[in-house]
């Protein structure tokens, strides 16, 4: 009993670098993101609750939170998030935290109902600093496609069994 106490500790993994220049190996990694999640949780309480951005930030920050508790192994953990390393998921979470400030200060959801925008007519010129984005031309494969999937002639399959033609 006593040398499995003792030697646990022992045998625990030890990560000696992430392998990313400027990104230092926390090593109670596992203990500092559940309290970073758990921070943002309470902040995100300020963003009013139909709005989408607390939805998101409570859903993602929920589901990491809860692989942290149940695992103990930070390996286990980047597994089972697929979002990098447990450091990485530190710097996310600081970064989100940051934001939820932020936003709270902003408020982006309270525009007014009759706040009005300026719109500019098609044949007014734009300005020079609006991005404009204009798509290229379709490729022909597109409107061979079309063509092909607009046919009228053949009869629309309505059940899961294959049409067989005679």
């Amino acid at each position: 009993m006593f040398l499995r106490l003792v030697s646990r500790p022992l045998l625990a993994k030890f990560k000696e670098t992430t392998g990313i220049v400027g990104l230092d190996v926390v090593p109670n990694a596992r203990e500092v993101l559940i309290g970073l999640y758990n921070k943002t949780l309470k902040e995100i309480q300020a963003v009013p609750e139909d709005e989408g951005y607390r939805k998101a930030v409570e859903s993602f920050t929920r589901h990491r939170l809860k692989v942290c508790q149940e695992e103990e192994d930070w390996e286990m953990i980047e597994k089972r998030l697929g979002c990098g390393q447990v450091e990485e998921l530190i710097e996310e979470a600081r970064d989100e935290l940051t934001l939820v400030g932020k936003m709270i200060e902003w408020v982006p959801w309270g525009v007014p109902d009759d706040y009005g925008c300026e719109i500019i007519e098609n044949d007014a010129p734009i300005p020079k600093h609006v991005p404009q984005h204009r798509p290229g031309p379709l490729p022909e494969e597109f409107y061979k496609t079309l063509e092909a999937v607009s046919k009228k002639d053949e009869p629309k399959i309505t059940s899961g069994e294959p049409l067989i033609k005679e």
